[in-house]
C-alpha cells in the first residue's frame, strides 16, 4: 500500500451518466448545452390525484446491457442505474482493471435512499400472500451501498469500497471522498458517484405535503417546474438517474496517456447542526462547505469563475445558498459583475436526490473541459434576494475553477473544486 500524499494530485479521466436528459455523457452534455429538459408527466405510478405531476424519467434504459441478467432481475432501478454510469466511466477512462492492479482500485459510490422499491414490493407482498413469499434476496440488493458492491462485482475493483450517505449531497461527497482515498495512498483509482430512483408515490406524496415539490408557471409546460433563482419559484421536482466519475492518480493517468478531463482540487464537508428540513439562517453551513473546499489547498476565491449550484428551486433553499455564495465570493457573484457564472442544472433535470451531487459533478467537470457553461433554464425574473450571475445560454469562457455544491437533508453541506488541467 502506498503512503499518504495530501498533495497528491487526482484526475478525472472518466465519465458516465444514467439521466432523463441522456443515457451518456456525450447526449446528456449535448442536451445540457441545448437546453433541453428532460422533465415530463410521471408515469412511474398514477399521478391523477396530485397537483404536482412532473418528474425527470429516464428512457429508453434496459439494466442487462450492463449487468449481469439474472442479478438485475432480483435489484432494481437504483442499483441498475449506478452500476451503468459507474461502468461507463471506467470504459471512458481507458483504464484496465487486471489480477494485478485490482486491489488497487476503489469504488467510492452512493445512493441516498437505496432500493425502496424492492423493500415496498417485499412489504405488499408480506401483507397480501404471507411471509414465506418475500424474497430472500431483496435485502442485500435494496441496501445503500448495494451499487457500490455491484460494481465491484461487475468491474472486479477489489479495493477500497465504500458508500457514503448524506442525502442530497451524497454524490458529492462520494467523488470527492474518493479522491481523497488516492490522496492516502489507499487506491490508485476509483469509480466514484451516486444512484437514485425517488420517483416512488410515497415519496410523492412525503415531498408534495412538504411543500416541497413546485409547479410549473401558469399556461407553460410542465418543462418550466424546476427554475432556479428566479422569482416565481416555489418547489422543485424529482428526478431519477445516476451519475459516475473514474478518478486516477494524475501521474499514473499520464503515464499511460489517459485524457484528462480535470483535476479534483478541492473538497469542504460542513453541517448546519440546525434543522432536519430548513437550511440555517444565511446558509452558513454551505458557505464553510466552500470556504474549506477552497481554503484546503489555497485555491484563490478570485479564480472560480463558475459554480454549478444546489439551486433546487425552492424559495427558502436558494435564497440561502445565494447568501452563502455571497459569504465566501462577495461582490464577483453579484449579476452585475458577471464573473462568476451559475449553472443551475437542475432546471432541466430536476433534483436527482443522492444522484444529484454526482450528476453535477459531472457536469461541471466536462464544462472544464470543453470550457463553456451549460444554461440555467427557466430564469426570467431576476430575484433581488438571489442576486447571482445566472447563465441562461450556452456561454463559452475561460474556466479555472469550478465549483459544485451540494446541501442535503439534516444540514449536509459539500463541496467540491474542479481545476483546468494545463497539461503540466
Amino acid at each position: 500500500m502506498r503512503k499518504p500524499d495530501y498533495n497528491r494530485r487526482v484526475a478525472v479521466t472518466g465519465l458516465g451518466v444514467i439521466s432523463s436528459i441522456g443515457n451518456d455523457k456525450q447526449t446528456a452534455w449535448d442536451n445540457l448545452m441545448r437546453g433541453v429538459s428532460g422533465i415530463g408527466e410521471i408515469t412511474r405510478f398514477d399521478a391523477s390525484r396530485y397537483e404536482q405531476k412532473a418528474g425527470g424519467e429516464v428512457r429508453d434504459f434496459d439494466p442487462a446491457e450492463w449487468m449481469d441478467a439474472k442479478a438485475a432481475r432480483r435489484s432494481e432501478a437504483s442499483l441498475h442505474f449506478g452500476v451503468a454510469a459507474g461502468k461507463q466511466a471506467l470504459a471512458d477512462s481507458g483504464f484496465e482493471i487486471t489480477d494485478a492492479n485490482r486491489t488497487e482500485v476503489g469504488v467510492v459510490f452512493g445512493s441516498g435512499a437505496g432500493g425502496q422499491t424492492l423493500m415496498i414490493d417485499n412489504y405488499d407482498t408480506l401483507r397480501s400472500k404471507g411471509p414465506a413469499r418475500v424474497q430472500p434476496t431483496f435485502i442485500a440488493n435494496a441496501l445503500v451501498d448495494s451499487a457500490s458492491g455491484m460494481l465491484a462485482i461487475e468491474t472486479g475493483a477489489i479495493g477500497h469500497n465504500a458508500c457514503i450517505v448524506t442525502a442530497c449531497a451524497t454524490g458529492t461527497h462520494n467523488v470527492a471522498e474518493g479522491a481523497e482515498a488516492i490522496r492516502r495512498g489507499d487506491c490508485i483509482a476509483v469509480i466514484s458517484g451516486s444512484t437514485e430512483a425517488p420517483l416512488l408515490e410515497v415519496a410523492h406524496a412525503g415531498f408534495g405535503n412538504m411543500r416541497g415539490l413546485g409547479n410549473a408557471r401558469p399556461g407553460e409546460p410542465l418543462s418550466s417546474v424546476s427554475r432556479p433563482f428566479d422569482a416565481s419559484r416555489d418547489g422543485f421536482v424529482l428526478g431519477e438517474g445516476a451519475g459516475g466519475l473514474f478518478l486516477e492518480d494524475l501521474e499514473h493517468a499520464r503515464a499511460r496517456g489517459a485524457h484528462v478531463y480535470a483535476e479534483v482540487a478541492g473538497y469542504g464537508s460542513a453541517a448546519d447542526g440546525w434543522d432536519m428540513i430548513q437550511p440555517v439562517e444565511h446558509g452558513a453551513g454551505s458557505a464553510r462547505a466552500m470556504k474549506m473546499a477552497l481554503d484546503r489547498r489555497d485555491i484563490p476565491a478570485d479564480e472560480v469563475d463558475l459554480i454549478n449550484p444546489h439551486g433546487t428551486s425552492t424559495p427558502l433553499g436558494d435564497k440561502r445558498e445565494t447568501e452563502a455564495i455571497w459569504a465566501v465570493f462577495g461582490e464577483r457573484a453579484s449579476g452585475s459583475a458577471r464573473q462568476l457564472a451559475i449553472s443551475g442544472t437542475k432546471s432541466m433535470t430536476g433534483h436527482m436526490m443522492g444522484a444529484a451531487g454526482a450528476f453535477e459533478a459531472l457536469a461541471t467537470v466536462m464544462a472544464v473541459d470543453q470550457q463553456c457553461v451549460p444554461p440555467t433554464i427557466n430564469y426570467r425574473e431576476p430575484d433581488p434576494d438571489c442576486d447571482l450571475w445566472v447563465v441562461t445560454e450556452a456561454t463559452p469562457m475561460t474556466i479555472r475553477y469550478a465549483l459544485s455544491n451540494n446541501i442535503g437533508l439534516g444540514g449536509h453541506n459539500g463541496a467540491i473544486v474542479f481545476k483546468r488541467y494545463e497539461g503540466d
